[in-house]
């Protein structure tokens, strides 16, 4: 049986890790939009195609439906955004600037942002190898659209990142606004971006979904997803709060997934104030507005 002064060590510790956790967030408590701006919703798509099944050694069929992602579904989601003169950002990795070229150049043309993803879906644990993959990836993305990408969303460390230029990431879900982050040894801040599963298109409609057995499937009805997302939607609009939807090319690129998000963001675009800007674009607004104050 452990000792009281055991008991008051263990929790000592506890609270020393607790504080140290905290003092890594920075929420930006007086955040608030340009004038007659209500809310920002970013679309965000992480295009994938089938790299993430490569990494994971799925099998073809699995490979195949990535595959649609470069070859449909990424045209889809282009054409969607430009019909409703929306800016999107679209996460990519590397190794996708070789594999579909056309579509991430066409992409850029149409005005949307090109951010890192990483090189291939992953992120090594050795650190010279994690930064090979960094620069490969933001080299591949320069030299195909023209312009270093400034944001990712990636488990890059934020001291590599913030070597490399990068500006935000849009990978933790600490808060519902944006905020920053720190490395723990209170360094390296980085602006974050937030997103949520909830609002991740992979958890409703994926079958087969990083070979989950049949009974954790998820292929959900449109319909319900719509009205799922309306009401965070409709939520954090009363709020002046902010949206960051995720989709993926291999998912949301399927025809009756295109309609429900048509008609999602034509239902948004009824209400005044809402701002659809790129992932940078909210970035540096916050950066410029809403500095770090450590």
């Amino acid at each position: 049986m452990a000792t009281t002064d055991t008991l008051s060590e263990e929790i000592a510790a506890l609270e020393a890790a607790a504080e140290g956790a905290e003092a890594q967030y920075e929420f930006i408590t007086d955040f608030a939009y340009p004038a007659g701006t209500q809310m920002a919703v970013n679309f965000t798509c992480d295009f994938d195609a089938m790299l993430l099944r490569r990494v994971l050694n799925e099998p073809p069929m699995q490979l195949a439906q990535g595959e649609f992602g470069g070859r449909v579904g990424i045209w889809r989601l282009i054409e969607l955004f430009n019909s409703h003169d929306i800016t999107a950002t679209i996460f990519t990795p590397g190794r996708i600037c070789e594999l579909y070229p056309r579509a991430v150049k066409a992409a850029a043309d149409s005005g949307h942002e090109i951010a890192d993803h990483m090189w291939e879906h992953r992120v090594p644990k050795e650190p010279e190898l994690e930064h090979d993959h960094l620069i490969k990836s933001t080299a591949a993305i320069e030299k195909l659209v023209g312009r270093r990408p400034v944001g990712t969303r990636s488990w890059h460390t934020e001291a590599l990142l913030a070597q490399e230029g990068y500006i935000y990431n849009s990978h933790h879900s600490a808060h519902h606004l944006p905020y920053y982050y720190r490395d723990k040894d209170g360094g390296n801040c980085m602006l974050h971006l937030p997103f949520h599963y909830a609002i991740d298109d992979a958890m409703f409609f994926s079958f087969a979904w990083l070979a989950s057995e049949n009974a954790a499937q998820r292929i959900t009805d449109p319909d319900r997803v719509f009205e799922m997302w309306w009401s965070a939607f409709e939520q954090q609009y009363r709020q002046g709060g902010y949206l960051n939807i995720c989709l993926h090319p291999f998912v949301s690129g399927r025809a009756l997934r295109i309609a429900m998000l048509d008609r999602l963001i034509t239902r948004m675009k009824t209400l005044p104030g809402i701002w659809f800007p790129t992932s940078e674009e909210l970035a540096r607004y916050c950066l410029e507005t809403f500095p770090s104050q450590r």
